[in-house]
């Protein structure tokens, strides 16, 4: 992609701007197991990878109804509830946030969670006057990796794809972006962190502390954007 300005940023949510991803692996184990699901540690790491809720139920049950998945659903967030999960922000992310704000960026959400579940997470955690854009699973027909959430994201925005920067934890949503034509940054660490980078993330950062309008700017500037992450003393590090 070639050079240009930021205008702005479009967050995922799960693992992103909440910290969330351990207790809905619980709830998902606990969900499943009360319909005689057993299913491994390997086996739940599809909860982490971005897709709808429809496409991780039929990923353990095949073909349902769509009663059935609305159901299902229910079930599994009233559990999530029931686990009295205290949910954070990600570390650094409303520092973040708050730059963005001052730098007149525009601010955008594309999540695969449920529109009742993405504006109560939001809500609770104080965080919906961020944004001025939202858009969740209900809202498009595929999910992740398909890329007509954040195609929906930059509308909404009002602003060019290329213009956009979208922050990802997750293999398909860094895929959803990038295909829809949004520079990707990652989020992860390890061997996550090789992941995301092979899914098409550049740069990929271990936390919000490394990332600022300035360094994006810089990254994204004539040539760096080729240079990739390995390669930049702000994004150097992962672990």
């Amino acid at each position: 992609m070639s050079s240009c300005t930021i205008r702005g940023v479009v967050f995922d949510m799960d693992g992103v701007v909440v910290d969330s991803h351990p207790g809905h692996r619980r709830a998902w184990k606990k969900f499943l197991q009360s319909v005689g699901r057993d299913a491994t540690d390997t086996e739940l790491d599809v909860i982490l990878d971005g897709h709808k809720r429809e496409e991780i139920l039929h990923r353990f049950f095949g073909d349902l109804s769509p009663e059935t998945i609305t159901e299902y659903g229910a079930r599994k967030d009233q559990m999530l509830r029931e686990l009295d999960e205290q949910l954070q922000p990600i570390a650094g992310v409303v520092d973040f946030l708050d730059s963005l704000r001052q730098a007149k960026a525009r601010i955008g959400l594309a999540t695969s969670a449920s529109h009742k579940r993405t504006h109560a997470t939001i809500s609770e955690l104080g965080l919906t006057h961020y944004f001025d854009a939202i858009v969740t699973g209900d809202e498009v027909a595929c999910g992740k990796p398909d890329p007509s959430i954040y195609r929906v994201a930059a509308a909404r925005l009002g602003e060019a794809p290329p213009d956009l920067v979208a922050i990802e934890d997750a293999p398909a949503g860094v895929k959803a972006a990038t295909a829809a034509g949004i520079r990707c940054v990652g989020l992860a660490f390890g061997t996550k962190a090789e992941i995301l980078r092979s899914a098409g993330a550049d740069p990929v950062v271990s936390h919000f502390q490394q990332l600022s309008i300035s360094t994006l700017q810089e990254h994204f500037s004539a040539g760096s954007h080729n240079r990739g992450a390995n390669n930049h003393p702000e994004y150097s590090r992962t672990a």
